[in-house]
């Protein structure tokens, strides 16, 4: 080996020894940090990156689902996923459609877990067309166009799922009071053990979009408050970055 050849080498040694002293040096001092401190330092990161990663238009605002918009966040989808796979539902039904991507998300879960199972979703516009055109959409969901808060549509689910496995999935108007309404509307379709999923519970600066106004968290904490039929379930928040925080909630009393 040349000259040049051991002098690198020795600066590569060097470099990687100074980084695992900078190591050691942050882990010392990082475990000298009263525990509530460092709760408050990792809630920050994980906020920090929640707020990059909502803020930036080239993440979750582009995720398809069979080439069809879906606008979730992947973390969510998998813990919902997993609640599928638990629950194995009867009926998942869904308030606000958009393009329908997150209905064929749904379906094609609920497909190999209960394949007798059916996606019911809700909107007051028609902008599915893409997704129906799909053999599982024509299978597996039924399109309901019009309001998640009409008593004539409500009425004609709870007479479907009576006495069925249901899971609920809110994702229509996100203001407080429509988030409220549709909690008070919903909730008796899910039976113990199931969940009423409320998303994007991190508007109004939970810890994202500050201006937002009263949303779906001040919806949840309301309902709850009122309602001791249901708890978040914060487990289901494991993966740290969550667009519903609080907002699964599962149903542990009758």
């Amino acid at each position: 080996m040349g000259n040049n050849g051991k002098d690198n080498l020795i600066k590569f040694l060097t470099i990687i020894v100074l980084f695992l002293c900078i190591i050691l040096i942050i882990s010392g001092i990082y475990k000298q940090v009263p525990p509530g401190m460092r709760t408050l330092l990792f809630d920050k990161t994980v906020n920090r990156f929640h707020e990059i990663f909502y803020n930036n238009n080239e993440t979750w605002a582009k995720n398809t689902w069979f080439g069809i918009l879906a606008l979730q966040n992947p973390n969510d989808v998998w813990i919902t996923q997993e609640i599928i796979s638990e629950i194995k539902p009867d009926f998942i039904v869904e308030t606000g459609t958009f393009m329908g991507g997150s209905a064929l998300l749904w379906a094609t879960i609920l497909a190999q877990i209960n394949p007798q199972g059916k996606v019911i979703t809700i909107d007051i516009e028609d902008k599915s067309e893409e997704a129906r055109k799909f053999a599982i959409a024509k299978d597996k969901i039924e399109f309901i166009i019009g309001s998640s808060a009409d008593t004539n549509i409500i009425n004609s689910i709870k007479k479907r799922v009576a006495g069925k496995k249901v899971l609920v999935i809110l994702d229509s108007d996100h203001r407080r009071a429509h988030v409220l309404n549709e909690l008070s509307l919903y909730w008796e379709m899910v039976p113990v053990g199931s969940y009423l999923i409320v998303q994007d519970t991190h508007l109004n600066g939970h810890p994202v979009h500050h201006s937002f106004g009263p949303g779906p968290m001040e919806a949840v904490n309301e309902f709850l408050s009122k309602n001791d039929k249901f708890v978040a379930d914060q487990t289901r928040e494991r993966l740290l970055l969550t667009f519903y925080p609080g907002g699964y909630l599962k149903r542990v009393k009758s």
